[in-house]
Formats: C-alpha cells, structure tokens, sequence
C-alpha cells in the first residue's frame, strides 16, 4: 500500500501538479491524496484508473492496485476500513454475532477483547477498549453519518458480561436508537427469510460518493470495492432491513427486554 501511495507521489510531481491540484482534477478532497501518498489509505480499483488517464500513467497505477500482496489487501487490524468509517457520510451495518462497535458499551467491548484467542494482555484489551470507544465519537459529530444498523435477535441476548452490564447495555441500544441519523433495526430469530447467513458485513459511502463493502473472517478482513460485489452486498442488506422488524417494533423489543413493557 505505501509503495502505490509513493506512485502515486512521484507521478504526480512528475506533471507538475500539487496534491489539492490532483485532488480537485479527479474530484476528491485534498486529504485523500494526502492520505494515499502516505500509505494510510488504500488506492481504490476506480480512482486509479481515473489517476492513470490523468497522469498519463498507462494503467501502471490499476496494474499495482490489482497486484497487491495478500497482506495489503487482508490488514491485520483493519486500519484501512477505520480510516474509511471515520469519514463516512453514511454506513449500512449488518451484524449476527456480536453488537456492532459503533454501539458498544466500554463493558461489552472488554468483554469481546477479553473473550480473544490467542489472549491479549490486560493492556492490550484497555488499548483495544479505549480505540473502540473513540471510534463512536462519529456519532456525536455535529454532522453525524447516516447509519443504518441490522442486527439478529440472538445477538440481543448473548450475554458477555454481568446482568447489570448487560442491562447497561440494553439502555445504551435503546438511546443510540433515539439519535438523529440512525435508524436500528432487529431481525427477529422466527423470521423464516434472513438475507445473511452468510455472516456479517459493513457498506459505506465515502466524501468522495465511493461505496465500499467490508467483511471480516477469523483471520483477517476484507475491503470491496468492486462494483459488482458491493451491488451484490447492496441487494443483501436492502433484504436484511426488509426481513427485519421496523424501528419502531424494535425499540419495542428493546423496551420488553429492559421490562419496561
């Protein structure tokens, strides 16, 4: 990825032109170039061939893109994918196994690091905990992403930590349900069509109107963005959100689970 990003540099002084120059040619904000220069974000399959008309590169950008090492493509911890969510203008999100890290609560969350094999250490899970927790500062931005979240029933009820804990985090679902701009939705476990069952996955429109799919596996994770595999992802998660119980039902679920119903 920093080799592509370096390319990318060294073809664009090459013409002449500045990173807010190349920015405002292929329509993308000025930190992007930034980034991918830098090696923090990934050159996506469609800006490259964009940049290699521009630059007059001969597909030698597209070429690299597609030629990446397994490790670039897999990274270990995702950066790519976090530095994509903390711009995002808006996030579809389904999850099956756990609650989404954008909605879980500093207990819940330590819970999901403690449960890690091979262990973390005790710092580890803090450090882990603490970057998790700092990643939902999107929500309160003042000008929040849109977000839409599915999540199946069962993962309602898989208790990680103690009752109060988990209470705690009934309550946090059922006011993050509240906040403008997300809309939470259950998808109840007698329902007789579920679009993914296949496991979970996160699409995400970019400042830049890109839309990439994310999944993740035991072993590593994955971005798309391909156009054929984030429409097939697309389609899954406009079923997923009709298969599910509308907002509204949802928060009464959350409420009968708390017993205030």
């Amino acid at each position: 990825m920093k080799l592509v990003g370096k390319l990318v540099g060294l073809y664009r002084i090459a013409n002449g032109l500045t990173q807010a120059q190349l920015a405002d040619r292929v329509g993308h904000q000025v930190d992007t170039i930034a980034s991918i220069e830098q090696g923090r974000r990934s050159l996506l399959p469609d800006l490259a061939s964009h940049l290699d008309q521009l630059l007059g590169t001969k597909g030698a950008l597209e070429m690299a893109v597609g030629n990446l090492p397994e490790v670039d493509l897999i990274p270990a911890w995702a950066e790519q994918y976090l530095d994509l969510e903390h711009d995002a203008l808006a996030l579809s999100w389904y999850d099956n196994q756990v609650l989404p890290g954008l909605l879980q609560t500093a207990p819940y969350a330590e819970a999901v690091f403690r449960n890690r094999v091979p262990v973390f250490s005790e710092e580890e899970i803090a450090n882990q905990t603490e970057a998790r927790l700092q990643r939902q500062e999107i929500l309160r931005r003042s000008s929040p992403p849109t977000i839409s979240f599915v999540v199946w029933e069962p993962v309602l009820t898989l208790q990680l930590v103690d009752d109060e804990a988990h209470m705690e985090q009934l309550r946090h679902l059922r006011a993050c349900a509240g906040l403008p701009g997300i809309c939470f939705q259950v998808l109840p476990l007698n329902s007789r069509t579920h679009a993914g069952l296949n496991g979970p996955f996160t699409l995400l429109e970019t400042p830049d109107f890109q839309h990439i799919a994310y999944s993740e596996t035991q072993r590593g994770s994955l971005l798309v963005s391909d156009p054929d595999e984030t429409s097939i992802l697309a389609q899954k998660y406009a079923m997923l959100r009709a298969q599910a119980l509308s907002p509204k039902d949802t928060v009464g679920l959350l409420d009968r689970l708390l017993g205030e119903r």
